[in-house]
């Protein structure tokens, strides 16, 4: 197993004991401690999300660096992280008013489209970590933009901006 492969089985290792730990949460919780608890399980990961991603988002201003070794750890990240989406939203907490989160009704209500783009966002990046493999730039750049048109195609749909 290689240093980018631990790194990724570590995030999701940990990402799935938070969302045990939340699917066992103790019968003591209210419905809203534990949407709140979901919320910030949703929060971490896009945080995580972020971060992987951050390296390539730096290549893609004027005069980045290019690095094909970056953008392929980049989008191995962004591909554990990105499949996670669906599981981290099964739980409905819009109707909790009192939650701090920007996620829209329309997660739930169009879940299969939601669950979709989410895909299309792993596909993205695995794409992103092909041409990067290739070490082509002009390729790795334009995949890279694929996959934030994939970040942004669903914010735009179900993320409120504050």
């Amino acid at each position: 197993m290689n240093g980018i492969t631990r790194i990724g089985a570590a995030a999701v290792g940990s990402l799935i004991l938070a969302a045990t730990a939340l699917a066992q949460a103790p019968p003591q919780m209210t419905p809203e401690q534990k949407a709140e608890a979901t919320v910030l399980t949703r929060q971490g990961l896009f945080k995580i999300q972020s971060f992987a991603f951050a390296p390539v988002g730096a290549m893609l201003r004027p005069g980045g660096t290019f690095d094909a070794a970056v953008a392929t750890k980049a989008a191995q990240r962004v591909q554990v992280t990105a499949s996670m989406i669906p599981e981290v939203f099964v739980t409905d907490t819009h109707t909790f008013g009192t939650i701090k989160t920007r996620a829209r009704e329309g997660i739930w209500t169009n879940k299969s489209d939601f669950d979709s783009k989410a895909n299309d966002l792993v596909k993205a990046a695995a794409d992103l970590e092909a041409a990067a493999k290739t070490g082509d730039k002009d390729k790795t750049l334009a995949a890279a933009r694929a996959v934030g048109k994939g970040c942004s195609g669903c914010h735009d749909q179900f993320r409120d901006n504050p």
